[in-house]
């Protein structure tokens, strides 16, 4: 039986709330949108195989949709910060819900003209608004209420994040695949017949009807966090005396700049195993694309699952050691899945999704702990991180095609999985003195 012990029971939630009174309704929608900007996120992991398809192109051509997507974070992270930094996070929600109905929308003339080009643009849009998004929805809800709990509150919104990956993966698979695959025999003969470009045609224009909806949603989202009262939480009281912080200063958080290299490599693992997920299935179990499909959505709902259980558990075991150990059974999972693949590989990537599940958020409250005045840019910054799905998931496109073999580009995951585990157990606690989120409990 897990037992807290007794110098962290404030810690880990006990005889405290989660949210306090009277922040109930900015909590809920703020939360809201951890399930909003899983839906782009998601669906890109469909988008990848449907635009191999519907354009003729490869693995490594197509993850520039996840460079492009990521990028966006890149470039706007900072400017985001900086909004916020002057504004406050409700600005950041506005432009970021904005920014991402835009992006949503421009699916539509982007099929019209059939540029795969086009869609990358798209992307770069909507992942701007959801660097916006992320930099204030993270220290938003890490700092309403006692920084102690920080870790476990964000968790528990991280929480309804794979809700709506579940959900991107069910709309992706069942509005976006047709479930019609052609071999080259049936290429030739449309070609031939002249009906080529038409199937083309309908499998790129598959891709607006969800995306179009989208769009509405955000708007909608948008109304309804500018018509809501947000408190001023802690960090906020700075900026009003006109206290920004400084970038300077972060260098002297070593915990924090070992954050940053950590969510490089996890979003970089996370990312990469699902862009990649539908045709791992595929080479190593020979399923067609609507069953790799369902096999997404059921990775993806393990990973809900996780998130879940694991703010529970936080209330037991601190974060960054829960965070170690799931490192550890993954690098375990990861090794498995590259030298069996087939269904016992299958099943092992499969099971991934629940282990990383917690890494994120731990990650991005681990690192901005005790930074005060420096959250806001600090947290930008761990955004800026992301970068690691555009720079590791064409890696592991390339060195899939350079092995022959999809199941030997998960190399590039396991190694995450180690720099992961390292700043679980050591990097977050290098410069952190006394910190009370640190401290252990009894197991």
């Amino acid at each position: 039986m897990l037992t807290p012990a007794p110098d962290t029971q404030k810690q880990a939630g006990n005889g405290s709330r989660l949210v306090p009174i009277g922040m109930g309704l900015p909590f809920v929608l703020v939360t809201s949108l951890f399930f909003l900007w899983a839906l782009p996120n998601n669906l890109n992991d469909v988008l990848m195989p449907q635009f191999m398809k519907s354009f003729g192109i490869s693995r490594a051509q197509v993850s520039l949709v996840q460079v492009a997507f990521y990028l966006g974070y890149f470039v706007l992270a900072t400017p985001a910060a900086l909004l916020m930094r002057k504004y406050g996070y409700k600005s950041g929600f506005l432009v970021g819900l904005c920014l991402l109905a835009s992006g949503a929308l421009l699916f539509w003339p982007a099929a019209i003209v059939a540029r795969f080009s086009f869609f990358l643009f798209a992307q770069f849009v909507i992942a701007s608004g959801l660097a916006f998004l992320e930099t204030a929805a993270n220290p938003f809800i890490a700092q309403l209420g006692d920084g102690a709990g920080g870790a476990r509150r964000l968790n528990f919104s991280q929480a309804f994040n794979p809700i709506g990956s579940i959900v991107a993966g069910l709309v992706g698979t069942v509005f976006i695949f047709s479930g019609v695959e052609l071999n080259d025999q049936q290429i030739v003969a449309m070609q031939s017949a002249h009906t080529y470009e038409a199937y083309l045609r309908h499998e790129t224009l598959r891709v607006v009807d969800p995306y179009l909806v989208l769009g509405a949603v955000a708007f909608l989202f948008a109304f309804l966090i500018w018509r809501t009262k947000f408190p001023t939480v802690a960090g906020e009281e700075n900026t009003a005396e006109g206290n920004h912080g400084h970038y300077r200063d972060l260098l002297r958080y070593p915990h924090f700049l070992l954050a940053i290299l950590a969510q490089f490599f996890y979003v970089g693992a996370q990312v990469g195993t699902w862009s990649y997920f539908i045709q791992y299935v595929q080479d190593s179990t020979h399923q067609p694309e609507k069953v790799a499909g369902y096999f997404l959505t059921g990775t993806l709902a393990a990973f809900g699952v996780g998130r879940f259980s694991s703010s529970a558990l936080m209330k037991y075991v601190t974060p960054g050691r829960l965070m170690g150990v799931y490192s550890v059974i993954n690098i375990a999972l990861v090794a498995a899945g590259i030298l069996y693949p087939g269904w016992l590989g299958l099943w092992a990537i499969f099971a991934t999704s629940f282990f990383m599940s917690v890494m994120y958020p731990t990650i991005f409250a681990l690192g901005i702990e005790g930074l005060g005045e420096n959250t806001k840019i600090g947290g930008s910054l761990i955004v800026m991180a992301i970068v690691g799905g555009a720079v590791l998931t064409p890696a592991m496109g390339l060195l899939s095609q350079y092995t022959h073999s999809i199941a030997q580009a998960y190399s590039i995951p396991l190694v995450c999985y180690f720099f992961v585990a390292f700043y679980a157990f050591i990097g977050c606690k290098i410069g952190q003195r006394g910190d009370a989120s640190l401290t252990a409990v009894k197991i």
